[in-house]
């Protein structure tokens, strides 16, 4: 039993952490013009278009090798809700033609790095189940 819940911790991990990373390895090829000139759009401080690699390629980083999971977690979380408030409002409540959530890979992140947020990292971490890094 033990084993299974630490597997489905790594599960959850690498699965939010890999398909996060893409999202960042992405925005890294592109360059951050395009999001430096939303936070400009939306009367923000253009500097703040940085924490984008923080929350798309740090955080998937350290959720993939297991430490400071739940740190990054929260972070991944808050990504995402900063995604949606400023890209996404407008699709909160829509759904796609075949009947799912518009905002379904949004919340699918969201919901899975609350997830790890709760349940930490699991023994099959560099930080180790209860270690001090985790």
């Amino acid at each position: 039993m033990r084993i299974s819940s630490d597997l489905g911790k790594l599960v959850l991990r690498l699965t939010l952490g890999i398909l996060m990373l893409l999202h960042g390895v992405a925005k890294i090829t592109s360059g951050p013009v395009s999001i430096l000139g939303l936070m400009t759009k939306m009367g923000l401080p253009e500097v703040l278009g940085y924490l984008v690699y923080v929350g798309e390629v740090l955080a998937p980083l350290l959720l993939i090798v297991g430490l400071w999971s739940r740190a990054a977690a929260l972070v991944v979380a808050v990504n995402m809700v900063v995604a949606v408030l400023l890209v996404h409002t407008a699709q909160l409540a829509e759904l796609t033609k075949t009947g799912g959530w518009a905002l379904e890979l949004q919340g699918f992140y969201f919901f899975t790095a609350v997830a790890i947020a709760l349940l930490g990292a699991g023994r099959l971490s560099v930080g180790g189940e209860n270690g001090k890094l985790n």
